[in-house]
């Protein structure tokens, strides 16, 4: 819808969620045609999500408001807490824009990382800087999951310079990039959402590794590559479960797997999951509720 002065016309829709389900919900909102979903900390309570949708997206707003409201009522009888309904407001085009852009200021990472938006390039300083622009894909470096992989990245490249990495499910492709970025010569990124690669790719072009960064969209069961030193899965706790096993084939015998996307309460079991394959717990990283894990590859016949 196209108002009278030429001004695309959009709608916020605001729902509380449980930290748990939050992610499971954005996903929801992007299939519903959002063109932009931020998350907000609350200081206590659930987390806020605003999710924007242009008109000719969202169709009619009570229907877009109805079916919002059915999946929150599925996701309190699977015993997460969210809100009882989804707040809907009208927002120009310039409101929208500017509310999804305010949330993506530079953040510095670990030691040597500085993440920002390109239409805002800081000095660097002695930081390595990664312009992403996240698109429709996960991944800016502001969510706890993120920046924890990021920092175990760091260190992992400093420590052992792996020549080759593997990203699965990349998103905005900030790991791959960053792992590129810092170092590493061959980084292979995979996702199973065009979406996220076509964001992937322009990121990694837009930050200059393009030539060491190749996208491929793939899914983590299906991918043709050979066991990389470093593997990268900023995934759910779920996810890992399920790949447990192939995590071993595609992680290298003695190379090391960087697991994100873990709520704090999930790390020991994933990580207990992920030795019972043959993967040693080694470091880990905590920020805002949201655990990573390093879990270095050794064959389950070598000692303990």
């Amino acid at each position: 819808m196209v108002g009278a002065a030429g001004v695309t016309a959009y709608v916020e829709v605001v729902v509380d969620v449980s930290d748990d389900a939050a992610e499971a919900l954005t996903n929801f909102l992007w299939e519903q045609g959002a063109v932009g979903v931020v998350e907000e900390a609350l200081l206590a309570g659930p987390s806020r999500l605003r999710a924007f949708f242009p008109l000719t997206a969202s169709g009619d707003t009570l229907a877009l408001t109805v079916r919002v409201d059915a999946y929150l009522a599925g996701l309190r009888a699977l015993g997460h807490a969210a809100g009882p309904r989804a707040r809907v407001a009208p927002v120009a085009d310039a409101d929208w824009a500017s509310a999804w852009r305010e949330h993506f200021r530079p953040v510095a990472v670990g030691r040597s990382l500085l993440i920002a938006p390109p239409w805002e390039q800081p000095a660097a300083g002695k930081r390595v800087v990664l312009s992403i622009e996240p698109g429709r894909a996960f991944g800016t470096g502001h969510h706890g999951t993120t920046a924890t992989c990021l920092e175990l990245l760091e260190s992992l490249v400093a420590a052992e310079r792996p020549a080759r990495a593997l990203d699965l499910g990349t998103g905005s492709g900030i790991l791959a990039i960053a792992a590129a970025r810092l170092g590493v010569a061959d980084v292979l990124a995979c996702d199973s959402d065009p979406d996220a690669i076509a964001a992937a790719g322009a990121n990694a072009e837009r930050n200059g590794v393009s030539e060491r960064v190749r996208t491929v969209v793939d899914d983590v069961a299906t991918l043709a590559a050979p066991p990389a030193p470093l593997v990268l899965a900023n995934l759910l706790a779920a996810a890992h479960r399920a790949f447990a096993a192939r995590y071993t084939v595609l992680v290298a015998d003695g190379g090391v797997l960087v697991a994100g996307g873990l709520l704090d309460a999930e790390a020991d079991d994933v990580a207990a999951t992920l030795a019972a394959h043959g993967f040693r717990r080694e470091a880990a990283r905590s920020l805002e509720g949201w655990t990573s894990l390093a879990l270095r590859h050794a064959a389950l016949h070598a000692s303990a």
